[in-house]
């Protein structure tokens, strides 16, 4: 399905629960994603209502004609905002992944009224210090003109290899050549503009703001995702009404190394709303 927002066309998918009384859930994708990254959670989750959104550069979302602008974190937000208007669908419980749980913490700081629950998996508030700031605008410019130079194949081979990304090659030839399948499936130009734009580098930080949150926040880890984790031990610490949750054995995708687990626990979060 199609949304005409602000003159950006968004690919998205909006799949009906059979419980109308849980509140939907609005699902983020992370780098080099799509939507389709959550295409196991629709199965595992027959109850919830489930909208899922290319985010801009990303997917169907892809458009060629729209300034860099267009990819700022604040400017997602807004789309996002414009988009569940567009759809009448007044709150979300909010899932993101990796770069999407960036964009959807900062949803829930621009927007909180439209945001029941926050669940942030495998992501961070953003860097601390402008000097951090000032050195990942480098690295992701820096990556940003590779994409651009020797293409998506090129890139996917390097992206894949990053120890983020390693506890992967555990998982079966069929899932694996999916989500490679997807990250092929990207416009070496609007990855570029979502790391210009969108990355750690470029988007504020959050750390100075995760006190404010008032809806209850649910912080997703892997065991052996060790970066993430000690991130979300500390921001479980400045959030008023936080849970952090660690799946064992798993890495930094969650929802695709340890799916039951991860639906499970969402499927317990959607019915902590409805109670």
């Amino acid at each position: 399905m199609k949304a005409l927002i602000r003159g950006l066309s968004y690919e998205y998918q909006l799949t009906t629960g059979t419980n109308a009384r849980l509140v939907p859930w609005l699902m983020l994708h992370g780098f080099t994603g799509t939507q389709q990254t959550f295409s196991t959670n629709r199965k595992n989750m027959p109850h919830d209502t489930i909208l899922t959104v290319d985010l801009v550069g990303h997917g169907g979302s892809f458009q060629s004609d729209i300034s860099a602008e267009r990819y700022q974190i604040q400017q997602q937000c807004l789309d996002l905002k414009l988009i569940l208007e567009e759809l009448k669908i007044p709150k979300v419980n909010l899932l993101g992944y990796s770069m999407g749980g960036r964009v959807a913490l900062a949803f829930a700081e621009i927007y909180p009224e439209m945001v029941a629950q926050l669940v942030l998996e495998s992501s961070s508030p953003g860097l601390k210090t402008e000097a951090e700031r000032q050195q990942r605008r480098v690295s992701d410019e820096n990556l940003a003109e590779k994409i651009i130079q020797n293409g998506v194949d090129s890139f996917v081979i390097e992206w894949e290899s990053l120890p983020l990304f390693a506890t992967q090659n555990n998982l079966n030839q069929a899932t694996q050549k999916q989500i490679q399948e997807e990250r092929l499936s990207q416009e070496a130009v609007g990855l570029a503009e979502s790391l210009r734009q969108m990355g750690t580098g470029n988007q504020p930080s959050y750390w100075s703001e995760l006190s404010r949150l008032n809806m209850p926040v649910y912080l997703l880890v892997g065991s052996l995702d060790n970066k993430f984790k000690k991130i979300a031990i500390e921001m479980n610490e400045l959030i008023k009404n936080s849970e952090l949750i660690e799946f064992q054995n798993a890495g930094h995708a969650i929802h695709i190394e340890k799916p039951q687990e991860f639906a499970s626990i969402l499927i317990s979060i959607s019915n902590q709303e409805d109670e």
